[in-house]
């Protein structure tokens, strides 16, 4: 039997619940899970789901078979899920009343399973709890609205607003092209009410037909509850307005990709103080320095976070505005990190390295990570420039593979992250990378068909 919080149990039956959505957030950071009656969940007879899926790759494939078995016990066995009752809310567009409620996965000793995403994020934040401390973050999310693409052979193109026309120019922060689709961005933030998501602000960024949404500060777990939450929305709410809302890094040949961008502070736990405040003298203090230096140091390492697909890099090679090096700056939007102009007491660095095709679990696990190691390591950051940084070398890994072996040179990193979870995650990696490779494209088609 697994208990049921009394809170969540009233929840349920407050709202006349005929179905629960029990999700767990895969490697992928989609929903994995089961569809449960309502009367059934409220028994407590429990919801599992085998371990392997946290094994599966994007295209539904296997890594090495001997790293699989090393890593997924022999008997192929469950997984037992826990209700996360903070995370209950409705499923606005279901036709019955249903909920959904994120799930921790456990053993049968109700320990945390060490491959699940959640879990990776709760113990890099268990690390800062065990020193006394609570990373705060503000994820800022950018996707691309496209018209319905059944042919994976056809490249994605704008779609059609309400004038009648599909968007041509970039219209960057343009209030006329966010209205374009008025009628989509009124149910996204009617659905985000209903599921209390803290959507703070809605922006055109420079992409056609490219948005971008702010989410609240608050703590990371949360955070990346609600990023995940997001998506699954507003892929939702696009495909009730016939058209896609697609969070691919780099989704079109001639436009922006998208970012997933991620602010970042500490809190003390105690005084509920952001130890990133300047000094008595104004200046930057150590720890805040320090958290600086770890980003700049392990960032190559957690790249394969923040650029988890082939596809990712044609947003770091190609993109207008993404970073190509660990530079830092004070309100320097052309650096892999920035300091934004705030008042002491807000003081937060910006990540700018992640897609919006990342596992947000990861990605916010991976950067606090980052930072975690620069103020026990005590390292010092380079000086911060105000010059445009993407003219300066480039330092960022240029493939997959190239991150992947960063990841594996950076001991610290891996065993902060979780070193089983490290070598899956890897081994997903590049089964996936080896699946890409094996496809032949249409530029190879075009030019070596007749010219080798």
């Amino acid at each position: 039997m697994v208990e049921i919080n009394d809170k969540l149990r009233s929840w349920i039956k407050e709202h006349e619940i005929d179905e629960v959505e029990a999700l767990v957030p895969d490697m992928t950071g989609n929903a994995r899970g089961k569809i449960i009656p309502a009367y059934r969940f409220l028994k407590g007879e429990g919801v599992r789901l085998p371990e392997a899926v946290f094994m599966q790759t994007v295209t539904g494939e296997w890594p090495d078979p001997s790293l699989y078995r090393t890593l997924i016990h022999p008997s192929d066995r469950d997984m037992f899920l826990r209700a996360d009752p903070g995370t209950v809310c409705m499923v606005p567009w279901a036709e019955e009343p249903t909920a959904q409620i994120i799930h921790d996965c456990v053993n049968a000793a109700g320990e945390y399973h060490p491959l699940a995403p959640r879990t990776v994020l709760r113990s890099v934040l268990q690390l800062y709890a065990d020193d006394g401390l609570q990373p705060i973050v503000a994820p800022e999310v950018e996707f691309y609205l496209v018209e319905k693409n059944t042919d994976a052979d056809y490249p994605l193109r704008p779609p059609v607003g309400r004038s009648g026309r599909p968007e041509r120019a970039r219209q960057s922060y343009s209030i006329d092209a966010v209205n374009e689709f008025d009628p989509l961005f009124e149910e996204m933030y009617d659905f985000a009410e209903v599921m209390k998501l803290d959507v703070d602000t809605l922006i055109h960024e420079s992409g056609a037909a490219q948005m971008e949404v702010n989410f609240e500060h608050a703590d990371a777990l949360s955070r990346a509850d609600q990023v995940f939450l997001f998506k699954r929305l507003m892929r939702e709410v696009a495909m009730r307005n016939d058209v896609f809302a697609t969070f691919l890094a780099k989704p079109m040949e001639n436009e922006p990709g998208s970012s997933m961008h991620i602010h970042q502070s500490v809190n003390d736990l105690k005084t509920g103080r952001n130890i990133f405040e300047d000094t008595d003298d104004g200046k930057m203090n150590s720890t805040f320095r320090h958290y600086i230096g770890g980003l700049q140091k392990y960032t190559p390492a957690a790249m394969i976070f923040y650029a988890p697909y082939v596809n990712s890099y044609r947003r770091l090679i190609y993109g207008d505005s993404a970073p190509v090096n660990v530079h830092w700056g004070i309100d320097n939007r052309t650096g892999g990190l920035r300091v934004p102009v705030s008042a002491s007491a807000n003081r937060r660095i910006e990540s700018r390295f992640g897609g919006s095709d990342v596992n947000p679990y990861l990605a916010i696990a991976a950067t606090l990570a980052c930072g975690y190691l620069g103020m026990k390591e005590k390292i010092e950051p380079t000086q911060p420039t105000d010059q445009n940084a993407r003219e300066m070398e480039q330092t960022l890994p240029h493939a997959l593979e190239e991150s992947l072996i960063c990841l594996e040179q950076e001991p610290a990193f891996r065993q902060t992250i979780g070193e089983n979870f490290s070598l899956a995650y890897a081994g997903i990696k590049r089964r996936e990378y080896e699946t890409f490779f094996r496809v032949i494209s249409s530029w190879e088609r075009e030019y070596l068909l007749l010219n080798v």
